[in-house]
C-alpha cells in the first residue's frame, strides 16, 4: 500500500514577485530546482519585481 503524504511534508519556496510561499507540485518534479515563481502571472511580472 502506498504511503500517504501530507501537504505539510512537501518542500516550499518563496515567490520573489508576490513574496508568498508556494509548495511543490507533481508537474515540477523534474525541474523543482529551476522553479522560481509560483505562477505564470508572477513569471510575466518578474521585471516589475525589485
Amino acid at each position: 500500500m502506498a504511503r500517504v503524504h501530507s501537504k505539510s511534508d512537501l518542500p516550499t519556496k518563496i515567490c520573489p514577485v508576490c513574496e508568498r510561499p508556494f509548495t511543490w507540485r507533481k508537474k515540477w518534479a523534474k525541474c523543482w530546482d529551476n522553479v522560481k515563481f509560483c505562477s505564470e502571472r508572477c513569471r510575466r511580472r518578474k521585471s516589475q519585481a525589485s
